[in-house]
């Protein structure tokens, strides 16, 4: 008796190994996953300007990156007793405009070294509804709480949304023609827009997606992130309290398919050992001082010499 329907999946034809250099941008979902290869210690750039929600944000870190057109003072501005910059999440706003500067221009700095180097980069695409400042009409990545009646909202069409795609992977290819693109759509529901209103911004981007990879040569291909939670995951326990976000059970799950297309067999097997030194390292004994917990950190020092022998680069 089966009591699930399973997506069909393929394994990817261009995998992700330990040579591999990832980024990852976009929504809350792309912290999720970047966490994972973070834990197995995969070369990875995560959300350099914090989370993104919408293309247009993404697009705009994505250009200016590639132009290393820097941030100045007219960039930024002073709210709630902190520096803030339209164009980035608030987790970088500081009390300090030039601390924020600098973040700001060392994320750009840092955002097209890695764009320049990757082998893959993968964009999680959260909300087709964006935000547009109504003195500057310049739509932003971030509201930061100021007041809402300084905003119009709008919802993105699908060509908008396959042109904000198609700039994006324009922009990086004049730098890195080779790269691989993994689009994908956060499973995170933004309920805040209304029930339905989710749902459409849901459909424009998986839409917008499938149009860039089904009607171009570029090397670019979608996962089912979305799918996976709403027909594999089909109930509230795989949510977390607030029935928004993924349970962690959810994210480890779709974790494993993730493995599954898009990383070579060989690198899920050094994943195992580097699992088990991860969870070694994590270990607390109730006796440090102990002949066998000695003989435990002795063995793991081995371990952790052994897989940096293999992969010089890995740091614990």
């Amino acid at each position: 008796m089966k009591l699930q329907t399973q997506i069909p999946l393929q394994k990817a034809q261009n995998q992700i190994d330990y040579e591999s250099r990832l980024v990852l941008l976009g929504s809350c979902f792309s912290e999720n996953i970047g966490q994972k290869f973070n834990y197995f210690k995969f070369r990875a750039l995560q959300n350099p300007f914090g989370i993104l929600f919408h293309p247009l944000a993404i697009e705009n870190l994505v250009s200016r990156a590639v132009l290393q057109k820097e941030y100045t003072e007219d960039d930024v501005f002073y709210h709630n007793e902190r520096w803030q910059c339209y164009d980035a999440h608030s987790d970088l706003s500081s009390v300090s405009k030039e601390e924020l500067l600098i973040s700001l221009n060392n994320g750009i700095k840092n955002t097209v070294e890695n764009l320049a180097d990757a082998t893959h980069i993968s964009i999680t695409l959260g909300t087709a509804w964006v935000y547009r400042n109504i003195e500057t009409e310049a739509v932003v990545a971030n509201c930061h709480k100021v007041p809402q009646k300084q905003f119009s909202k709008e919802l993105l069409g699908i060509e908008e949304i396959v042109s904000s795609l198609t700039n994006i992977i324009a922009a990086v290819q004049s730098i890195n023609p080779s790269v691989q693109f993994i689009l994908t759509v956060s499973p995170v529901r933004h309920l805040k827009d209304g029930f339905v209103e989710n749902q459409r911004s849901k459909a424009h981007l998986i839409a917008a997606i499938h149009e860039v990879v089904e009607g171009s040569n570029l090397k670019a291909d979608y996962f089912p992130s979305y799918e996976l939670q709403m027909d594999e995951l089909r109930d509230y326990r795989f949510y977390k309290e607030d029935m928004v976000h993924p349970s962690q059970l959810a994210v480890d799950y779709i974790w494993e398919k993730f493995k599954l297309v898009w990383i070579t067999e060989e690198a899920q097997k050094s994943m195992l050992q580097i699992d088990a030194i991860q969870k070694g390292l994590r270990h607390r004994p109730f006796h440090p001082d102990s002949e066998q917990h000695l003989k435990f950190l002795k063995s793991l020092e081995l371990k952790m010499a052994n897989v940096q022998k293999q992969f010089p680069f890995i740091e614990y």
